[in-house]
């Protein structure tokens, strides 16, 4: 590690310390994405703010805004079995569920030998330069430093995945789609490995920007106010799919009001007529927002189980 990624790696754990240090295990690491300052960085200063939405200690619920470091945050098993997942937080693009889909996932996966990896990327509208490339500049570079620190995490570099909840999906579904799109310059030596996840999990996504069931928040948040239609179709994950999407599974909810269930629906439709190896499963109820606390005798609660199945038959195998 040289002088210059510890001081950066010092200066993100500063800026986290309820997540990062209150929160995480002692064996948790920070890796901060950026040696520097991100692209597109204004000098705007960005205010981190840590919400609790949750009364309960124990089920903690946390959402963060003013993301001026972009970070990973490290989850380690007891028993690691050389697969990681990404793990991609949603939140409108306006802030990061931190906890429902990000802490919570990781302890999932970690119980099943898989090294998870939060992402915590930058938020559009808080400053940044060329603001609709901004979340997929961040996605770009985990998934390449995950790939450059595999045999430090004791993982295998051809078995790295990626897990997006809502618009964190549709950021996961834009690494599946565009992760060989030159969206920032090259820094380092990472920057040469591939951003291609081997499979991807997308729960309740936002899928299109386009289309008449868009969620028009998440569309606004990532291309700002009065964006045309064609910026909105090259950053819809339907329209993207080609030979080189990875497999994918696809999690909706039919009463999800809030992300419909079509989103999912078009995607599918799009890897299907593409020939990409594809999953979906629309649960009669669940919502949306449901992460991995659904009581388990709700039908979206076997969702993890079916996502471990997916991915096992893609060479990221689950314990």
């Amino acid at each position: 590690m040289t002088r210059r990624t510890t001081l950066a790696a010092a200066a993100a754990m500063a800026l986290l310390p309820r997540l990062a240090q209150g929160q995480t295990g002692a064996a948790d690491e920070v890796v901060p994405l950026w040696p520097g300052s991100p692209p597109g960085a204004s000098g705007k200063a960005i205010q981190r703010k840590v919400t609790e939405q949750s009364r309960d200690p124990k089920r903690p619920d946390r959402w963060v805004t003013g993301i001026d470091r972009p970070v990973l945050v490290v989850k380690r098993p007891a028993r690691p079995n050389g697969s990681a997942m990404l793990v991609v937080p949603g939140g409108g693009y306006g802030f990061l569920s931190y906890d429902n889909e990000g802490t919570s996932q990781a302890a999932w996966l970690n119980a099943r030998g898989v090294t998870a990896f939060i992402l915590l990327y930058r938020l559009p509208g808080e400053g940044w330069s060329r603001r609709e490339d901004v979340p997929l500049q961040d996605a770009q570079r985990a998934m390449r430093l995950i790939r450059a620190g595999a045999a430090r995490y004791g993982i295998d570099p051809g078995r790295v995945g990626v897990l997006g909840f809502s618009a964190g999906g549709h950021l996961a579904g834009s690494l599946a789609t565009r992760h060989s799109e030159d969206v920032y310059r090259p820094i380092d030596e990472a920057d040469r490995l591939s951003a291609a996840p081997q499979v991807a999990g997308l729960v309740y996504p936002v899928v299109s920007l386009v289309a008449a069931f868009a969620h028009a928040g998440s569309r606004d948040n990532l291309l700002g106010p009065g964006s045309t239609p064609a910026m909105q179709k090259i950053r819809s994950v339907e329209a993207r799919v080609d030979a080189a999407t990875c497999p994918t599974c696809l999690i909706h909810a039919a009463d999800d009001g809030l992300v419909p269930p079509a989103n999912s629906l078009a995607l599918f439709q799009a890897l299907q007529e593409a020939r990409r190896p594809a999953a979906l499963h629309v649960f009669e109820n669940g919502g949306h927002g449901f992460g991995v606390r659904l009581p388990a005798a709700m039908q979206a609660a076997a969702w993890p189980a079916l996502f471990a199945t997916f991915a096992g038959a893609h060479e990221v195998a689950f314990a």
